[in-house]
């Protein structure tokens, strides 16, 4: 996970929550803490763009993450090789290999919320799509 500064310029890592039991409940108590006005998700796309399996997982938990942070709305953006650029900017900064995968998540969702806002700042539209929550 990562969060913004208050102003939405600069991307900072927080923690890496685990998949599995208890996920969801972690993630709304950092955004309850965090008094988040927004929560971005990766969404895992091919390099054309389509997508596949993991996304469709990626899917079916954002919505489930919706349901648990309403009313703060939980928004998808495309992730396309943030984790390779993660790995990559932690290989260059001289990160070892089991150091560098323990931080890799956090630098990829760095990566991910720091495109968001940027994009944001340059379009004044908030990238993505914002998931519905599930309707019962």
């Amino acid at each position: 996970m990562a969060r913004s500064d208050p102003s939405g310029v600069l991307a900072t890592p927080v923690e890496t929550v685990r998949r599995g039991k208890g996920d969801l409940r972690r993630i709304a108590r950092l955004v309850a803490e965090s008094e988040a006005i927004e929560v971005v998700v990766g969404l895992p796309r091919s390099l054309s763009g389509g997508e596949g399996p993991a996304a469709a997982k990626v899917r079916e938990f954002a919505r489930a993450l919706a349901a648990r942070v309403a009313p703060v709305p939980v928004r998808l953006c495309d992730e396309r090789l943030t984790t390779v650029s993660a790995e990559a900017m932690l290989r260059d900064r001289g990160r070892k290999g089991s150091d560098r995968r323990a931080v890799v998540d956090q630098a990829a969702a760095v990566l991910i919320l720091q495109h968001a806002l940027d994009a944001e700042r340059a379009t004044g539209t908030p990238p993505g799509e914002i998931v519905e929550e599930p309707h019962e």
